[in-house]
């Protein structure tokens, strides 16, 4: 005898429930794997129920990766009183991404470029952004500009994230690469720009 499925009325939190296995699904198998339906059923109710909380499967991996935003903001903006709040930031960048690299993909997949459809996502992907460019601030130079600063140290982190994640960088190796890195100066903040 099959054990009945739930309905969203009884299963108490179901939103979260299906975000939490739609995550599951996808640390599996990627985008690709993710669908209503299995989470759905995972979760123990029917694949209708779900239509309640998400319209299709891109709202789904779009609240899948505002919550990745929002946890990827709190990783960037950990105190850490023993490094450099730039550096320790672009190591948290590189860290979260070695740590849940389908998570990671996601939130910088094309459903990004359209955060404009998804309040929440664009929210969370644009609080991040701002603690960044808050951070490059307070590491830019008398006329520098903090935009390019920001861009350059996310071009950075991001392209260094990429390269470990697809195997061109060994992993092994990114523990020394990220201490050597970090000890660096920020992009743009040579000699010569501290003394213009």
């Amino acid at each position: 005898m099959s054990t009945p499925q739930r309905d969203t009325y009884h299963h108490g939190a179901l939103r979260p429930a299906l975000i939490a296995e739609a995550r599951a699904l996808l640390d599996a198998g990627g985008p690709s794997a993710v669908s209503l339906r299995e989470a759905a059923r995972r979760a123990g109710v029917s694949a209708t129920a779900t239509y309640r909380h998400f319209a299709d499967k891109e709202s789904l991996l779009a609240a899948v990766a505002t919550e990745g935003f929002r946890e990827f903001g709190a990783a960037l903006t950990r105190p850490n009183p023993e490094a450099d709040p730039f550096a320790a930031m672009g190591r948290a960048y590189v860290e979260f991404a070695l740590t849940k690299p389908g998570l990671f993909r996601l939130m910088f997949s094309s459903l990004l470029a359209e955060r404009d459809h998804h309040p929440e996502l664009a929210a969370a992907a644009n609080a991040t952004f701002e603690a960044l460019q808050s951070a490059a601030g307070a590491h830019t130079g008398e006329g520098q500009d903090v935009q390019a600063v920001a861009v350059a140290a996310w071009g950075l982190v991001h392209g260094l994230s990429h390269l470990l994640l697809d195997g061109v960088l060994p992993r092994e190796q990114a523990p020394e690469m990220l201490a050597a890195i970090f000890r660096m100066p920020p992009p743009g903040l040579g000699p010569a720009a501290k003394n213009r």
